[in-house]
């Protein structure tokens, strides 16, 4: 990379890397999306979507035009804007209103809907995977086999791809569909059969791409490149070579993935300094663990058992958070987000506190997520309760089995204040209503067995009402707020409040009771030695009593 040249100068630890949001929270199992031909199809795609946008006088288009164009229905066009809007870098939120999408954003989205995701690794100890989920899964290859449970105790985190795995994944996608990527952002010059980008062209790759090291926040392509240099808005740049964006980029990647080779080199044969991009196991210490070789815009919980973990934002390495592979734990992430992960869980309960953009819960088994986001995706999933506010529809994706979901049921006390700075409604929530998607997906690099369109998508049922309790946060995990948040802000459908008012009303009337009753002192000692004695019961039975010796322990 020639530094001189940059609009920037860049450290020899700066390296292009891949917006790693549009792949873990922008692909969409709709088949219509996908075209393996790329640009070829989505030549005239761009042309009918551009026609739509003059129309307007705009550069955007509504759900009715992406329908029409693709070819799709009108509920999957709206959950395109939708996701598309989601994993938008922050400067180019401002480019469209809600419910509509800039053409050329929207065009890069669709054409990553062929990115195919990284391939496991080979397992190597088929009596591990001998154990099977309850019936046939949709999937033919390990990841269907293992359970969540199965798949941590049977340690085959070693057969996932690490996250420089993906990263070098996603770049190599890129870079080899780089040309017709630039085709969609192009024009031609007249008289010319050569294309050209505009430097608003060319921000637009901000999309797929930023520049980034451990040390450094996102730096934007623009700011890092040799293009553009000397524009300002009263004289606007002259446009730039195709062949020479594509040349410019396909060597960044190149160095970007030589580097990522010699870290995980280093790591094979025992470097200790190597600038590993792959995430340490926390099990030892259920600390947020930042991966040096990553953006700081994202921490981990990964790995821990049995204990409860409790983070607060101070605590956060950035605005982004995965709970990997954690078992039989309860985890508090209180803070506010723009994007959450939750992958490989089982018996677990996690509280997320604002989430600004979107959830994606993945590969879970019997864990109840408490959650307050615009949007939540839930894919291959079993036995798992969902306590949400969100103001988009859950979407269910995969082979899911026995799910089901429920209103919001908790507060802290700095929760308005984080859904406030994560930009988050409080007036409406979709919990009940969600957008069920096929059993196969289609970016899953794994095999399916034949005949698997045969399988009906499973949804998510509503929890009854009387099933449905609040959750307590202890106050000191709540943090410091000037106006605390004292009750769940956001209300309940009706029969869930009834049911909450019964069971509050029936323990007052239980506690009046108590007061009232005319009992001897031997008597009201032994009464409490009976509830005391239930009580303890009930924290064993329900794993209720670890977050007590957890908290006893100062984590």
């Amino acid at each position: 990379m020639n530094e001189e040249k940059s609009g920037l100068p860049l450290a020899a630890s700066l390296q292009l890397r891949p917006r790693r949001e549009v792949f873990e929270h922008g692909l969409l199992p709709i088949p219509k999306l996908i075209f393996t031909d790329g640009s070829l199809i989505l030549g005239p795609i761009k042309q009918k979507l551009l026609q739509k946008a003059e129309s307007r006088q705009s550069d955007a288009v509504n759900a009715a035009d992406v329908a029409a164009a693709l070819q799709i229905s009108d509920e999957h066009a709206v959950l395109v804007i939708e996701t598309l809007a989601s994993i938008l870098p922050a400067e180019a939120e401002a480019r469209t209103a809600e419910g509509s999408a800039d053409v050329h954003d929207l065009l890069l989205f669709i054409f990553v809907q062929s990115y195919k995701r990284l391939l496991p690794r080979p397992h190597k100890d088929s009596a591990a995977v001998a154990d099977v989920w309850p019936h046939a899964s949709a999937f033919d290859g390990y990841l269907s086999a293992l359970s969540p449970l199965q798949f941590i105790r049977s340690n085959s985190r070693r057969l996932m791809p690490s996250q420089s795995d993906e990263e070098a994944h996603q770049l190599s996608y890129l870079q080899k569909h780089m040309a017709n990527i630039l085709s969609l952002l192009g024009h031609s010059v007249e008289g010319d059969e050569s294309t050209v980008l505009t430097q608003e062209m060319f921000e637009r790759l901000g999309f797929l791409l930023h520049f980034g090291d451990k040390d450094r926040e996102r730096i934007s392509l623009t700011k890092a490149s040799p293009f553009f240099v000397n524009s300002d808005a009263d004289m606007p740049a002259a446009p730039v070579s195709a062949a020479q964006v594509l040349e410019w980029v396909s060597d960044n990647i190149t160095v970007s993935l030589e580097h990522i080779a010699e870290n995980q080199y280093a790591k094979d044969n025992g470097g200790t300094n190597a600038s590993d991009s792959d995430v340490a196991m926390a099990d030892a210490c259920p600390s947020p663990v930042k991966s040096p070789g990553l953006s700081r815009s994202q921490s981990f919980v990964e790995g821990v058992s049995k204990t409860v973990v409790v983070r607060q934002p101070s605590e956060l390495g950035g605005n982004a958070v995965k709970v990997l592979n954690c078992h039989d734990s309860v985890i508090y992430i209180l803070a506010p987000l723009r994007y959450a992960t939750v992958y490989g869980c089982s018996d677990t309960t996690i509280v997320l506190g604002a989430v600004g953009k979107a959830v994606r819960v993945e590969h879970c088994e019997r864990v109840q997520v408490i959650a307050a986001g615009k949007r939540i995706s839930i894919a291959n999933c079993r036995e798992c309760l969902f306590f949400l506010h969100v103001n988009q529809r859950p979407l269910i994706l995969g082979d899911n089995h026995k799910l089901q979901v429920a209103p919001y049921n908790t507060y802290y006390s700095n929760l308005k204040e984080h859904l406030t700075i994560s930009g988050l409604s409080s007036a409406e929530n979709r919990w009940s209503d969600p957008v069920v998607l096929g059993v196969v997906d289609p970016h899953d690099s794994l095999s399916h067995p034949a005949g698997v369109s045969d399988f009906q998508a499973e949804s998510a049922t509503c929890l009854e009402p009387d099933q449905f309790t609040m959750f307590c946060i202890p106050s000191w995990f709540g943090g410091e707020s000037t106006q605390p948040t004292r009750e769940n802000p956001f209300r309940l459908p009706e029969k869930y409040l009834a049911s909450h008012e019964r069971r509050r009303s029936g323990l007052d009337a239980i506690k009046q009771a108590l007061k009232e009753s005319q009992l001897g002192e031997y008597r009201r000692q032994e009464l409490s030695s009976a509830i005391h004695v239930h009580f303890k019961d009930w924290l064993y039975a329900t794993g209720n009593i670890r977050q007590l010796y957890c908290l006893q322990g100062g984590d």
